[in-house]
C-alpha cells in the first residue's frame, strides 16, 4: 500500500513516516525543501534516533520524495495512494490545499475508491481545519463529489521531535523520544483497510485525547519552562532535577485529572498513570529540552482556549482546585525571553497597563476570583518569592 505524507520535518519523518513505513506502507514526502527531498531520494531511506539509553538509530526504508512545486507527479501520488497524512503546521495548511483539492477531484474523475486524508498538527481539529480550506479551492458540487469518497478523521499526536543533528553525510536526523502516541477519530473515517494500521489507536470520541495532550502535556510542558525560568534553571530535565519544582509539577497534573475524571469518568489509576508517565517523559535524561523553546509564544499559550486557561476555567467551574493552575499562569505572565516576540509583546504590555489589564486582556478571563487568585501569585512571583514557599501556601 502507499501512503503519501506532505511534510518532511522531524514529526513527519519521527512518528506518522515512521509508523506508516512500520505498518508496509510505501511512503512518499512531499516538502519544500529540496536538499532534504534530494537526500531522501539518494539514500531511498532516512534516519530516526531514539533518545533512549542506547541512542538508537533507525533506517527508515523504502521512502520516496517529491517536491511540492512537482505538481503533476504530485497529483499522480494523491491519485494512487491509499492514504493521505500531513504535518506541515496548522499555518501551512491552506499553502498545500490547492494541490490536494486537484488531486482529489482527479482521483474522483478516475473512480480510484474511498481514502482517508489526515491532518496531524498540533491543533485542534486540524484536519477539519483542512477540509474546509480544500472546500475554499472547489465548488459547492465539487466538494459534496469529494466528500462521496474522502474521509477526513481528526486525530490527536504526541511525540517530542528535535532536530540539530547530522549522520556521516551532512543529512539530517530526525531526533525523537521512545514514547509516542497517534490517535484517530475512526468515526470519521470512510476506508475500512486503514484500521488495520497497527501502533494507531482508533477511537470513536477523539475529544478526551485531544485535551488530554493540550490540558496535561502541553499545560505542564510549558509550567514546567515558566517555574524553571524563575528558579534559574536552563533546561526542562535540570528543572525537574529539584524535587519541588518535580513535586509542584506533580500537583498541578493531579489538579487538572480531576477534570478528566469528573468530565470523562476515566478511572483515578489511569490518570495516576498517565501523570508519572507525562514526568518520565519531562526528566529523560537523554534529551536536553531547553526552557526558552518550550516556553515560546506566552501569548498563545494563554489564550482563552489553550493550555493554561482553559483547564484552569473548567477546574473552577466544576469546583474543583486551582491554587497550583493560577500560579502557572502567574508564572507565565513573568516569562521574559528578548528573544522572543510574543514574551517581548507581553512584557511590555504589563509595563504600560499593568498586569490586572494583562490578565484580562490576554486570557480573557472574567471571573473576579479567578484573576484575583492569579495576581495574587504574580505579586509574591514578582517580588522574588520562591516557588517552594507559594506552594507551601496553596498546602495551607
Amino acid at each position: 500500500m502507499k501512503a503519501l505524507h506532505f511534510g518532511g520535518g522531524n514529526i513527519g519523518r519521527g512518528l506518522i513516516g515512521y509508523l506508516l513505513n512500520k505498518t508496509g506502507f510505501e511512503v512518499c514526502f512531499i516538502d519544500a525543501n529540496q536538499q532534504l527531498v534530494d537526500s531522501i531520494n539518494d539514500y531511498n531511506n532516512y534516519l530516526v534516533k531514539l533518545l533512549d539509553e542506547d541512542n538508537t538509530v533507525e533506517s527508515i526504508s523504502p521512502v520516496r520524495a517529491l517536491h511540492i512545486s512537482s505538481q503533476a507527479e504530485v497529483v499522480n501520488e494523491i491519485i494512487e495512494s491509499d492514504i493521505i497524512t500531513t504535518s506541515v503546521g496548522v499555518n501551512n495548511l491552506p499553502k498545500i490545499a490547492p494541490i490536494i483539492s486537484k488531486g482529489l477531484l482527479e482521483r474522483a474523475r478516475l473512480n480510484k475508491g474511498k481514502i482517508d486524508v489526515i491532518a496531524n498538527e498540533n491543533a485542534i481539529n486540524a484536519t477539519s481545519i483542512l477540509r474546509e480550506e480544500i472546500a475554499k479551492n472547489v465548488t459547492d458540487s465539487e466538494m459534496a463529489s469529494i466528500q462521496t469518497f474522502v474521509g477526513f478523521p481528526n486525530s490527536a499526536i504526541d511525540r517530542l521531535s528535535l532536530s540539530g543533528e547530522t549522520d556521516e553525510n551532512d543529512r539530517g536526523v530526525a531526533l525523537v523520544e521512545p514514547y509516542y502516541e497517534w490517535v484517530v477519530n475512526k468515526s470519521e473515517m470512510v476506508n475500512p483497510e486503514i484500521l488495520s494500521l497497527k501502533d494507531i489507536t482508533f477511537v470513536e470520541s477523539l475529544k478526551p485525547y485531544i485535551e488530554r495532550k493540550l490540558f496535561m502535556v502541553n499545560m505542564g510542558h510549558a509550567t514546567t519552562a515558566y517555574i524553571a525560568f524563575l528558579e534559574g534553571y536552563k533546561t526542562i530535565q535540570s528543572a525537574l532535577k529539584d524535587p519541588i519544582i518535580e513535586r509542584f509539577l506533580r500537583e498541578t497534573l493531579n489538579e487538572v485529572s480531576g477534570y478528566f475524571i469528573q468530565t470523562y469518568n476515566v478511572q483515578i489509576s489511569e490518570m495516576t498513570e498517565f501523570i508519572e508517565q507525562t514526568l518520565e517523559r519531562f526528566k529523560n535524561d537523554n534529551i536536553s529540552d531547553d526552557i526558552f523553546r518550550v516556553g515560546r509564544a506566552p501569548i498563545r499559550k494563554l489564550g482563552y482556549n489553550e493550555r493554561l486557561v482553559k483547564p484552569l476555567r473548567s477546574n473552577y467551574d466544576l469546583g474543583l482546585s486551582i491554587d497550583n493552575l493560577t500560579l502557572a499562569v502567574a508564572a507565565s505572565l513573568l516569562f521574559d525571553n528578548p528573544d522572543d516576540e510574543e514574551s517581548v509583546t507581553l512584557q511590555s504590555f504589563i509595563q504600560d497597563h499593568g498586569v490586572d489589564e494583562a490578565i484580562s486582556h490576554f486570557t480573557q478571563i472574567e471571573n473576579t476570583t479567578i484573576k484575583t487568585k492569579i495576581k495574587n501569585n504574580y505579586d509574591r512571583l514578582n517580588k522574588g518569592s520562591s516557588i517552594s514557599t507559594l506552594v507551601s501556601l496553596n498546602e495551607r
